[in-house]
């Protein structure tokens, strides 16, 4: 019976080095900027939720990534950059009402705003508004003249010259490809 309790505090040692929750409190993961996600951080350690957020939407985590663009919303406020990143995020989730009030309210603030108007005008053509959609391509061309705002203005030109798409055939022709800057652009069949 001697040998028990020295037996148990090694098997206490043991459980406690291979708890993750204790190596954060040693502060094992404190400056760690590659520390596991859900690793509890201090304020003030200069992790900017919105590059966090960009990141996770970059790797195909939209719902993470819109968690970190709550906590950059609530650390900064809502401003504009943030209510695009949430729409952006929003959009790959299929969230297409969400994201059109935020560009909106984004385009409230900053009337010219060519990479909200060019994202309103994506979310209104996947909802299949594209007489509203063509306008929105066409003032944020006027604004900014780039080839994947252009492109999207020339598909719903196409689209509203000839209305005879079949709904079903016409979602699976365009595809939706995310730029740099959280710029959107649909791409015909076949053009990537």
């Amino acid at each position: 019976m001697r040998g028990l309790p020295l037996i148990l505090a090694a098997v206490a040692v043991a459980v406690a080095g291979c708890n993750p929750t204790a190596l954060v409190q040693r502060g094992a993961h404190a400056n760690d900027p590659l520390a596991p996600p859900g690793h509890a951080r201090r304020a003030g350690d200069g992790i900017d939720p919105l590059i966090v957020g960009d990141r996770l939407l970059a790797a195909g985590e939209a719902e993470l990534a819109l968690d970190s663009y709550i906590r950059a919303a609530a650390a900064d406020g809502l401003t504009g950059d943030v209510q695009m990143a949430m729409a952006s995020a929003n959009i790959k989730l299929g969230r297409l009402h969400q994201a059109e009030r935020l560009l909106r309210d984004v385009l409230e603030l900053e009337p010219e705003n060519a990479g909200a108007m060019n994202n309103l005008g994506v979310v209104l053509l996947e909802k299949g508004e594209l007489g509203e959609a063509h306008r929105v391509f066409r003032a944020a061309f006027a604004l900014q003249p780039t080839p994947e705002i252009r492109e999207n203005l020339r598909v719903t030109g196409a689209k509203l010259d000839s209305r005879t798409y079949d709904d079903e055939h016409d979602s699976e022709a365009f595809t939706l490809t995310a730029r740099a800057g959280g710029v959107y652009t649909l791409n015909a069949p076949g053009r990537q």
